[in-house]
């Protein structure tokens, strides 16, 4: 799971409410700890909290109580258009032609 598919289980309107600790993800939903994806106003489901649980007052050892539903994985590259790089190719080349006709007649 990536980190914007992730951010979909943010324990809203319904939603599961999932946390990524080290790369695993957890459900929190049952946790009445973590109601609505809140966990008392400090974290909000849907997010990696490695970084924050390094200054939490409890130990990462009770986030990993929960389920682990997935792993944290990198997100994938963005695609990208490559059919306009053809056309300008195409341009360039016709161009290119044209202006050797004209100039050698």
């Amino acid at each position: 799971m990536t980190k914007s598919e992730l951010a979909r289980h943010d324990g809203r309107d319904g939603r599961p409410a999932y946390v990524a600790v080290n790369d695993a993800i957890y459900d929190v939903t049952t946790s009445p700890l973590w109601t609505g994806g809140d966990h008392q106003g400090s974290h909000q489901a849907g997010a990696d909290l490695t970084e924050a649980l390094k200054n939490a007052p409890h130990v990462r050892a009770v986030v990993e109580r929960f389920p682990v539903v997935g792993r944290l994985e990198a997100e994938p590259p963005p695609k990208t258009a490559g059919g306009g790089k053809g056309l300008i190719i195409g341009i360039v080349i016709a161009v290119i032609v044209l202006l050797a006709v004209l100039l050698f007649r």
